[in-house]
């Protein structure tokens, strides 16, 4: 076990930060028990395990596996200290509200791209409730168990390599269909040049993702907002978040384009208005009934 003690400099919301990288519940890479926040990933220098809590105001992080030094050095950006919102301005009361309430809510990264864009990936087109099934399912029977004292279950993401092993009808078991197949495959097969898009940033790190086939603008956005803390990247193509927007700021439902409108006085920051906007916990109104999620280990 290494461990490393970190003071944020001013307010932390330790559960905010770290929420985005939760995938659903049972979430084999992501636990909370009385001992803390657990965080299971791929580095580098391989598999590892962070724990991380929070005592009188000081960040207390353990960490195991050969990926241990890697997860400990990225605790700061993971927590949002490299997160600078330098010329925000708040343009709609809703916005400024939950921004004078939730000082410590900011953007993390995690310096890494693989597991959060086969997060992505899994969960493109698809509802919630699929993807984080596809992704229990990946984590458990092609990943690797988490290394340390972890709570029960806990696992590793498959790596690329891992990925690539993955024979027909164990994607077919995993609930995948052959479009995420075939954008997870593809991600693998140069998952070492993609990590460069977190060292690029930005609009220039979420084109660098686009060249893979199969990965658009919503994931690529997705990734984003985890691997390097976007400010700006914003999930266009979201089945909720138009209609979420536009009843927030506008009273009415938006589709993309009209979306990008309203959110238009809040470049190059407009990914940050939406965490505010998301954090008010508003929602939309409801006008039928709820989707039925499909299995595709039926088909």
């Amino acid at each position: 076990m290494l461990e490393r003690r970190w003071t944020p400099e001013g307010a932390l919301d330790l559960p905010a930060l770290v929420r985005p990288l939760r995938r659903g519940p049972g979430d084999p890479a992501f636990q909370v028990d009385a001992r803390g926040t657990w965080l299971a990933g791929n580095t580098a220098a391989g598999p590892g395990t962070l724990c991380l809590r929070v005592a009188a105001g000081e960040v207390l992080a353990s960490a195991w596996g050969p990926g241990a030094d890697v997860l400990l050095d990225g605790v700061p950006a993971l927590l949002g200290a490299r997160d600078d919102d330098a010329g925000f301005v708040a343009h709609h009361p809703i916005v400024a509200e939950v921004r004078r309430r939730r000082p410590g809510l900011r953007l993390g990264s995690t310096g890494r791209v693989w597991d959060v864009l086969l997060a992505a990936i899994l969960e493109q087109k698809v509802t919630g409730t699929e993807a984080h099934r596809s992704w229990r399912h990946l984590a458990r029977r092609h990943g690797v168990a988490a290394p340390g004292p972890v709570p029960d279950g806990m696992a590793v993401p498959p790596t690329p390599a891992a990925v690539l092993g993955i024979a027909d009808w164990q994607w077919h078991k995993a609930g995948v269909d052959g479009g995420r197949r075939r954008a997870i495959i593809a991600a693998a097969q140069v998952a070492g040049r993609l990590e460069r898009a977190a060292e690029l940033g930005g609009a220039e790190g979420r084109l660098w993702l686009r060249k893979v086939p199969g990965i658009g603008v919503w994931t690529a956005a997705e990734t984003a907002q985890r691997a390097w803390g976007d400010p700006d990247a914003v999930s266009i193509g979201d089945f909720h978040l138009p209609g979420i927007v536009g009843h927030a700021l506008v009273d009415r439902r938006l589709d993309d384009a009209a979306m990008l409108e309203v959110l238009a006085p809040y470049a190059p920051q407009r990914h940050r208005a939406v965490c505010y906007i998301t954090a008010a916990g508003l929602g939309k109104p409801r006008y039928g009934p709820r989707f039925s999620p499909r299995d595709y280990r039926a088909i």
